[in-house]
């Protein structure tokens, strides 16, 4: 095989690894968080003994999307979470949606995201039947995004009706097929997840099987873990229960132990396979501190928590009667953050390989003099393009016309230490 031929496909394995980042999800159920009712009260479930145990989660999993149920229908309560318990520390790049809720119901939805990575597009209800149900479209904030480019991702965040008997069962099944319905008209063929709280005993119940068996198969949603069966109280499943925490109640947190799977992330068949940039990683999914050990007893319990420190245990027993559930996005594309110190000018060339023509991207957080070199593989100096830049990004067009095909090093770099080198290949 040609030497030339080996460098281009390592370059071009390379440059994939480089182009992946991932992303943590997390969903919870924050159990009337900042909602004060007869049950869940000041005495058992107030902001100031469940912050801190929220705040331990938090630190634990560092999510980057963070969607919640059961959160006080009040704006203040909001930004108390975002306040109090993710821009904490040094930290403040956590967003959260707008508040909009619509529904007659106390306890509603919200979504927090990581900004340095993701930005909020629009947001809307999918349905009002019961309590809203609230659909958030999220862009990767990419280094290619002047040019249009980067992923999307859907999260649509749900709490279904509580509670046994076929009465309950129908008023889920009615929530998830006019949640269905919206997607299906507003994003087939999307890196969708539907997430939230479904109060499911069964994979057999009919708002379970409209998720996963919609007659629309491009709409169909999929359990990333393929663990469909009958959840309740089954020791089967007791590796996947989200639901109790705790074995005795305190009138506002369930008892009964671990013994329901009432909560998840269901994906699309896009996230499943990566073909939209965004895609499922293998084996991410869990609940977490589920260690399999916890079937009608509580997560904090002997033996000791085998999938998370005994401090988390204890902040996940204290926080709520639910677990929360995580799982992974490989995001194929470059983030683009000023500053980042391993590649200073958050620097990127467009195309790659090239032909005659790319645009050199790069960031300055000061006006300041810039050269760029572009190098043949010997290492020598063919170009020199020397830029005055205010702060900001800048983009410079080099013709590659007078090249040949081959292997190419482009920098940046300015008077004060700062350089950043790029590969690049000339395939025509």
């Amino acid at each position: 095989m040609p030497l030339f031929l080996l460098i281009l496909i390592s370059l071009l394995f390379s440059l994939k690894v480089y182009s992946q980042d991932t992303l943590t999800v997390m969903h919870y159920n924050l159990l009337y968080y900042g909602q004060i009712t007869s049950f869940c009260n000041n005495s058992n479930n107030s902001l100031a003994m469940k912050d801190p145990h929220l705040r331990a989660v938090l630190n634990h999993v560092k999510p980057d999307i963070f969607t919640v149920n059961e959160i006080a229908d009040s704006e203040a309560i909001h930004q108390h979470l975002l306040d109090e318990n993710l821009n904490i520390a040094g930290i403040n790049y956590y967003r959260k949606a707008a508040f909009s809720p619509v529904a007659s119901s106390n306890i509603v939805n919200m979504l927090y995201y990581d900004s340095r990575k993701l930005r909020l597009k629009k947001q809307s209800i999918a349905q009002t039947y019961l309590r809203d149900i609230d659909v958030y479209e999220l862009y990767y904030y990419a280094n290619d995004l002047p040019l249009g480019d980067t992923a999307f991702i859907i999260c649509a965040v749900g709490h279904l009706k509580a509670g046994d008997g076929s009465s309950n069962e129908n008023l889920r099944k009615v929530m998830a097929e006019n949640t269905m319905k919206y997607l299906e008209q507003n994003h087939n063929f999307d890196n969708v997840l539907f997430m939230g709280d479904f109060n499911l005993y069964s994979g057999n119940e009919p708002a379970f099987q409209q998720m996963i068996n919609y007659p629309n198969a491009n709409t169909r949603l999929i359990d990333p873990i393929g663990q469909i069966g009958d959840w309740n109280n089954n020791s089967l499943y007791a590796g996947i229960h989200t639901q109790s925490t705790n074995v005795s109640s305190n009138d506002c947190k369930a008892g009964g132990g671990m013994d329901d799977r009432f909560d998840f992330i269901l994906i699309s068949d896009e996230v499943r396979f990566g073909t939209k940039k965004v895609r499922y990683v293998q084996e991410s999914y869990r609940a977490v501190g589920q260690d399999g050990l916890r079937f009608n007893s509580t997560i904090n319990s002997s033996p000791a928590n085998t999938d998370v420190p005994q401090s988390v245990a204890n902040a996940l027993y204290n926080m709520s009667d639910h677990l929360p559930i995580t799982l992974k996005l490989k995001v194929d594309k470059v983030l683009d953050i000023q500053g980042f110190e391993m590649n200073p000018f958050q620097a990127s060339v467009f195309p790659n390989p090239a032909g005659d023509d790319v645009l050199l991207k790069f960031y300055t957080d000061e006006p300041q003099s810039v050269l760029v070199n572009l190098f043949d593989a010997a290492g020598k100096s063919i170009l020199e393009i020397p830029a005055e830049t205010g702060k900001g990004q800048y983009s410079v067009g080099i013709s590659l016309s007078n090249l040949k095909s081959g292997f190419y090093m482009l920098q940046v770099s300015n008077g004060k230490g700062k350089r950043e080198l790029l590969k690049l290949v000339k395939v025509y």
